[in-house]
């Protein structure tokens, strides 16, 4: 049995090797081409007769194509990004060394309404882009105790009114250190927020100039704060924004410091000294523009509590939660002498 086996596989052996033999003899004559100056000869497929007749060779002996590819691109075609329109780099700066100075603060340290040639107002009650449900005033914001406190209440006629104030055209700044101390309300509904807007719009409306979100929360989401930047290329509306939330315990039952550090190619948030979030623009673009950093024309501050809209009235509002207060401790201003040296601000 075992001799009969192996009987069987040498026939089977050497029928292979007659095929192989049959195969590489019996090829086409158009399938040898002559090769090298060692009369070398290799076995190809068939091929356009114009490359076979005219076979261009580089200087490593392999045959090449004789025409470029649709698909290739040449570089030095591609159009480049004006340098002038570069933003966010070119900064060189030991982050270390940086020190700061106080520009503009608000302790609070009166009584009654705020100081009109630090703080303005923005009323009404048009929904503000976001499909609030509050009207702002200016008697809702008042200054006592050492601080300033945004009342949101529900007045007689059923309206909830609340306010915003603003830096804008009394305090406008480029880069610096941004500190605001405060106690944030609680309950659905309720949306409190420290943030900056353009005071120029040099770029263009809303979010073409930028948006940067110190801090915000939303009452039905208790004890998570978060910090937000919006341009033309990362905003909320298109779901590209840049954006982190942190958990704080207590963020309604104690004071906390919100810090905002703008410098010249990036943005950095703090809760407490501790880091919360940083945008740095050459981490999603090489070269970024004003598209993606809009953040060398003056900001100003504004601090607001909104009632429902499209974020803190996204699981519905509780009335009954109602009155709630937003206070603020103190707002503080610096800037680096280092970083206004290297960009030409005052």
């Amino acid at each position: 049995m075992i001799i009969s086996s192996l009987n069987k596989i040498r026939i089977a052996f050497v029928a292979l090797l007659v095929l192989l033999s049959v195969g590489f003899t019996g090829c086409k004559e158009n399938e040898v081409l002559e090769g090298n100056a060692n009369n070398e000869t290799s076995m190809l497929p068939e091929t356009s007769s114009n490359f076979t007749q005219n076979p261009m060779i580089d200087d490593s002996g392999f045959r090449v194509g004789q025409s470029v590819s649709d698909a290739y691109v040449d570089p030095s075609t591609v159009n480049k990004i004006p340098a002038e329109q570069i933003k966010a780099k070119g900064y060189e700066y030991d982050y270390d060394s940086l020190t700061y100075e106080l520009v503009w603060s608000d302790e609070f340290d009166y009584e009654g309404e705020l100081d009109t040639s630090k703080w303005g107002y923005d009323l009404g009650q048009s929904g503000w882009g976001n499909n609030e449900l509050e009207k702002y005033t200016k008697t809702n914001a008042v200054v006592g105790d050492g601080m300033l406190t945004i009342h949101l209440r529900k007045e007689e006629d059923g309206t909830v009114t609340s306010s915003r104030v603003a830096t804008r055209q009394k305090g406008d700044w480029v880069y610096g250190k941004f500190e605001i101390c405060a106690k944030l309300p609680s309950g659905k509904g309720t949306w409190p927020a420290i943030w900056m807007l353009p005071t120029d719009y040099r770029y263009g409306s809303w979010p073409d100039s930028g948006e940067i979100d110190i801090m915000e929360h939303v009452g039905y989401h208790q004890d998570y704060v978060s910090s937000s930047v919006h341009t033309k290329s990362y905003n909320h509306k298109i779901g590209t924004q840049k954006t982190k939330e942190i958990k704080l315990e207590g963020a309604s039952e104690e004071f906390h410091v919100y810090c905002l550090e703008w410098l010249p190619d990036k943005i950095i948030t703090y809760v407490d000294g501790n880091k919360l979030f940083e945008f740095v623009p050459t981490k999603y673009k090489t070269e970024p523009t004003k598209d993606e950093w809009p953040f060398d024309k003056r900001h100003h501050l504004l601090i607001n509590l909104a009632w429902g809209g499209d974020w803190g009235g996204a699981r519905g509002v509780d009335e009954s939660i109602l009155p709630q207060e937003f206070q603020i401790e103190y707002v503080r201003v610096y800037q680096s002498p280092e970083i206004n040296a290297i960009t030409g601000q005052k």
